[in-house]
């Protein structure tokens, strides 16, 4: 049975509606996308609904995230905080928590800027990438590291966007985020 997803998105940060007014609908369809690809190129399976949280934050509570999950003390652009294990099982009935995927506003704007790219764009690309993550995909080792790649872009393809990793110099500036 194919597993039904339910997303949940939390916006505290007012800059994602600022700058990118769709945000909350766009993390949502790349979330979809990725977890039917991601889906397919993992192999995860579950019998039952799987959920997915994704926080559109500011750079203040990543901080403090990266701080106390990851011993960072700097931002982020996304971290992803996996709810399961391999081989963990709902309990009959309820869903599968997959786990959440946190964006923080500033970086993502900052980097979106220096990369020339649209917001919007790298915005997709940072939630496929940290469902991705949720998934079971990494990138530590340089084969896993194209994979995953190829799967990102592949996903982005889907989504309109065009390939982050070697599309650095698009035909139309974006407007910066920050003036």
């Amino acid at each position: 049975m194919k597993p039904i997803a339910m997303i949940d998105i939390a916006s505290p940060c007012s800059g994602w509606r600022r700058v990118c007014p769709d945000a909350e609908r766009l993390a949502r369809d790349a979330a979809r996308v990725a977890l039917v690809d991601g889906f397919a190129a993992t192999g995860f399976t579950s019998s039952t609904r799987v959920e997915l949280g994704i926080t559109l934050t500011d750079d203040a509570q990543q901080l403090q995230l990266n701080r106390r999950y990851r011993g960072q003390n700097v931002s982020t652009n996304v971290l992803a905080f996996r709810a399961w294990e391999p081989e963990t099982h709902a309990p009959s009935g309820a869903p599968f928590l997959l786990g959440d995927v946190v964006l923080a506003f500033e970086t993502v704007a900052r980097e979106a800027d220096e990369q020339v790219k649209p917001f919007c764009n790298h915005v997709r690309h940072l939630i496929v990438h940290g469902v991705l993550h949720l998934l079971g995909c990494d990138h530590r080792r340089e084969a896993d590291a194209v994979t995953m790649e190829r799967l990102e872009t592949s996903i982005l393809a889907k989504l309109g966007v065009p390939d982050p990793y070697h599309d650095i110099n698009l035909s139309i500036e974006p407007e910066p985020v920050f003036t």
